[in-house]
């Protein structure tokens, strides 16, 4: 009885966590679409459709998908590409690399990719401004904040406007 016990509470802490981190993508899900207003985008990035990559996270993908179904930003169609590997990445406004892969790591690969490509990283790993991320989720007591480099997004020709830095959500590094 007392293993039955053991195995329900561990399974139930286990979807009670699911349920957090369901709750947790869906928040970054929707700070993610309300960036893109919050940035000055060069002419180039308003050509063509407005694709938001995401590396190495399925639940988040799949809450951007649905959340922008049919929506356009601008003139632009909203995609949202899925990669599975740094490798796999194409040109994208938005990169959102999830905590999963060593963002510090790949930073290097990363930017390479992307050089001269005016897209907005968006990271959620420790130390990833350090490393040239613009937009990076952090928890702090229990509440989803984001730490934001404009200098790191300056140097990828995109700005933010004074609403975006002045969010009480916002960390400025």
């Amino acid at each position: 009885m007392k293993r039955v016990f053991i195995l329900l509470l561990a399974l139930l802490s286990v979807g009670m966590v699911k349920a957090q981190d369901a709750e947790l993508e869906k928040y970054k899900s929707l700070f993610t679409l309300n960036f893109i207003r919050y940035i000055g985008w060069p002419d180039e990035a308003k050509q063509g459709d407005f694709v938001i990559g995401v590396v190495k996270n399925s639940r988040l993908a799949t809450a951007l998908r649905k959340k922008t179904a049919g929506k356009k930003f601008g003139y632009q169609n909203i995609v949202v590409k899925e990669f599975k590997s740094v490798e796999n990445i194409t040109d994208c406004q938005i990169l959102y690399v999830s905590n999963s892969l060593n963002y510090s790591k790949n930073a290097s690969v990363l930017e390479a990719k992307l050089k001269n490509k005016n897209s907005l990283i968006i990271t959620e790993s420790k130390g990833a401004i350090t490393n040239g991320s613009m937009i990076n989720f952090v928890i702090v007591e229990d509440k989803l904040k984001f730490e934001i480099s404009a200098a790191n997004a300056k140097g990828y020709g995109l700005a933010f406007s004074n609403s975006l830095t002045s969010m009480n959500n916002a960390i400025k590094m």
